[in-house]
């Protein structure tokens, strides 16, 4: 150990050894699965390893997995699952190097889901969906998430990390108080003589989300503004879990992990849907994805599962086999097995969320839509950050800025204005409809 204000002296042959490894490991593995059980047919998903793009004269890939967990309807998450890739990659510049591209990430993803909902809202359909979407370029993995699929990743060495929010209500104090300050009530549904029943929703509308794509008859509260969370893994590697509220209602992250430990990933996604449904029973689609981020290295084969959970064996299943060569020198300075938080973001006003502070300069252009990409002509743009506190200290030409129908949209979900102008309410059903109005209430 080295003592107070020294810093510990790692040998040339370690550092050069690392070069050399970082050299050939560029990129890591990914093997994926998923499986389903369905009940309504509105839990959708959306896998691709080799995204390509391009970098200078060449080209890189990455990869994306969604969840889109739909209700009152598929609509909104087959749209959303057909559109929202192709709106987040159109929010970012063309001639971005690699790691300025993964730090804007979080603002195109932003840009990407508010594009989506507004450009559905537009078709005049009435359903929802929640949705968690993961990029992973390299070793860093960025997640945006609305509603309550929740994505989860356990690290080589065992460490569990919670990578989305849950927007439900009944758990989220923050949105709840979101909601009463821009206008809207939370509570319970009222069957009449004061009765309460079931989980708190957000009124008009009786959702019990804060935070979705679509739902254009629930009220303007509702948003489709991501929390997003961006992290770097080590080279061991780990294994990741995106899933519907259909599993998370039945199993813990740990339940899940340990469930499925030793199993290759589709093996795995089976299993976890298998012991939700068991626990619980089928009383909602129940969607799972399992993603292994592998050092290139090639793992042993994974063992048999064990008959009683064993959390060592998941260490095993990803760490890097030393070659017979390796010194004790080399594992005394070892590099951790870590997972280092780049960026993480929950804000629903989108005067912060597209904000130019962070990492980057201002990465939308001067005469475009930071939301929507239209060409706007000079002086048509309006601020973010307009009407906010920070724009007294803005010059007129701090962008970015918004067409005048994305500043609308910025307006009602701050509770500002209508976008639509419809009666957004939903009347209280009378109490012969009760239970029909509960039985089709997805949340």
């Amino acid at each position: 150990m080295s003592s107070r204000g020294e810093h510990q002296t790692v040998p040339l042959s370690v550092l050069l050894k690392r070069e050399l490894a970082n050299e050939k490991i560029e990129k890591p593995e990914i093997v994926h699965g998923q499986a389903s059980q369905s009940k309504k047919g509105e839990d959708f998903t959306f896998l691709k390893t080799e995204c390509q793009r391009a970098v200078g004269d060449g080209v890189t890939t990455f990869s994306v997995f969604g969840l889109f967990d739909g209700h009152n309807g598929s609509a909104a998450a087959i749209y959303t699952k057909e559109n929202l890739l192709n709106n987040v990659l159109n929010a970012l510049p063309m001639d971005l190097n690699r790691d300025e591209w993964v730090a804007a990430l979080p603002r195109a993803l932003v840009a990407g889901f508010v594009k989506t909902d507004k450009d559905f809202q537009e078709r005049a359909q009435t359903s929802g969906t929640t949705v968690t979407f993961v990029i992973i370029e390299g070793w860093v993995i960025t997640v945006a998430s609305v509603g309550d699929s929740r994505c989860i990743f356990e690290s080589a060495e065992g460490g569990i990390y919670y990578l989305s929010a849950d927007h439900r209500l009944e758990c989220n104090e923050e949105e709840r108080e979101r909601i009463t300050a821009s206008g809207g009530e939370v509570g319970r549904l009222n069957t009449g003589g004061g009765a309460e029943i079931g989980p708190l929703r957000c009124w008009p509308g009786g959702l019990c989300l804060s935070r979705s794509i679509g739902d254009m008859d629930v009220g303007e509260f509702i948003v489709p503004v991501p929390y997003v969370k961006q992290v770097k893994l080590s080279t061991a590697g780990g294994r990741m879990i995106i899933s519907s509220d259909g599993v998370w209602d039945a199993l813990s992250a740990e339940v899940a992990l340990d469930c499925c430990r030793g199993m290759p990933p589709d093996a795995a996604a089976a299993q976890i849907v298998k012991e939700a449904v068991q626990a619980k029973g089928l009383r909602d689609d129940t969607t799972c994805i399992v993603v292994d981020i592998l050092p290139h290295e090639k793992p042993a084969a994974p063992l048999p599962p064990p008959k009683k959970p064993v959390k060592g064996m998941f260490k095993a299943m990803f760490r890097k086999k030393p070659s017979e060569s390796s010194s004790y020198v080399d594992k005394e300075y070892m590099e951790p097995d870590v997972v280092e938080e780049l960026f993480e973001e929950g804000s629903a006003m989108l005067s912060e969320r597209l904000d130019t502070k962070y990492p980057l300069c201002n990465m939308f252009k001067l005469f475009m839509c930071a939301v929507c990409q239209l060409e706007m002509k000079p002086g048509e743009g309006i601020s973010i950050h307009a009407g906010t506190s920070n724009s007294v200290r803005l010059r007129p030409w701090d962008g970015p800025f918004l067409c005048s129908s994305c500043q609308e949209k910025k307006e009602a979900m701050e509770g500002k204005r209508s976008s639509g102008g419809n009666d957004r309410t939903l009347p209280l059903p009378l109490p012969l409809s009760i239970s029909f109005f509960i039985a089709n209430l997805c949340y």
